[in-house]
């Protein structure tokens, strides 16, 4: 059955699928890394895929960017085709110094500023978490390709163009709440698979850095995130 923004049938896609914001991050993935894949949805060019990695059934599919968009997306996977596990796989600005270029963060809790949760269903908490039994399988996963993964908390922002007078309010921010990294979307997919009661999770490489002030090109950040990648898939393999 199709919804306003997924043409897939019911069946077209895996119980587990791995989220990027990026559909060109989608189709990179379905292409390098999954056999026989097959597009499910091109509506509003929001990429999907369904393939096989060694064997297991895994979708992969964009999500956009920011916390409405992720949360649209996952609430009809989760709700219209079946979906029981999703793990967002995205780019992160690192808001510490012992993070770098290229080093991989297993979310443990989102904070965030916005209002989602609360307006969706009533939830008034601040920070959202994970699926323990999901992070587990992508900590085994890591262990077993012999990749390192930090572990923290991280900021799912609603804003990513600071004013400069912000800055020393965002940092206090971040300290205040142990916050090691900030991105865009993680609060609201774990706020909607709890009210769901489904499977969420989310795996980071960190793109650029507020304290270092390193960054990375779009290209890099959609095609050279391989450690991130690898871990997921073999957690959804992993099922």
């Amino acid at each position: 059955m199709a919804t306003p923004h997924n043409q897939a049938e019911f069946g077209d896609i895996a119980k587990t699928v791995l989220m990027p914001g990026d559909p060109l991050r989608a189709q990179f993935i379905a292409e390098t890394f999954l056999e026989n894949p097959v597009q499910f949805n091109s509506v509003r060019n929001m990429f999907g895929y369904t393939g096989t990695y060694k064997g297991k059934k895994v979708s992969v599919m964009g999500s956009g960017m920011g916390i409405p968009s992720i949360s649209l997306y996952a609430h009809e996977l989760y709700s219209f085709y079946g979906v029981e596990n999703i793990i967002r796989i995205g780019s992160t600005g690192a808001m510490v110094p012992e993070l770098k270029i290229f080093d991989t963060i297993l979310v443990n809790g989102a904070y965030s500023e916005s209002t989602y949760a609360l307006e969706k269903c009533g939830d008034p908490e601040k920070i959202q978490r994970p699926d323990p039994e999901l992070n587990e399988k992508i900590r085994k996963a890591a262990e077993s390709l012999g990749i390192e993964c930090f572990e923290g908390r991280i900021w799912s922002s609603d804003v990513f163009y600071y004013e400069d007078s912000q800055m020393p309010k965002v940092m206090e921010t971040a300290k205040e709440n142990e916050l090691i990294a900030a991105e865009m979307e993680a609060f609201g997919l774990f706020a909607t698979a709890k009210v769901l009661g489904k499977k969420a999770a989310c795996l980071l490489t960190v793109s650029d850095s507020i304290v270092n002030h390193e960054e990375t090109t779009a290209e890099e950040r959609r095609s050279s995130l391989v450690n991130m990648i690898k871990i997921a898939l073999e957690a959804a393999a992993a099922d």
